[in-house]
């Protein structure tokens, strides 16, 4: 059973920090301003699809972790109960 609580603890701690990681690195991704006066090209299109494309990559993968680290907290809580 220690074992088990251990293993839990240690899965929270991995999948919070994965978590914390992923949204860290999708944050980081700044787009460049664009003014009015400027006119827009495919390939200023097309690095806004990329950076979209990959934030929002980044963060499903935070957000699926922190489901992750919710789910292995309520089975903790529940061991603890049992």
């Amino acid at each position: 059973m220690p074992t088990l609580i251990f293993l839990l603890d240690f899965g929270i701690f991995v999948a919070a920090g994965l978590s914390g990681l992923s949204w860290y690195l999708a944050s980081k991704r700044l787009l460049r301003r664009i003014d009015k006066a400027e006119e827009l090209n495919r390939l200023d299109l097309n690095r806004m699809v990329v950076a979209f494309n990959r934030t929002q990559a980044l963060n499903r993968r935070a957000a699926l972790a922190t489901s992750a680290a919710g789910v292995l907290a309520a089975v903790r809580m529940l061991v603890n109960l049992f």
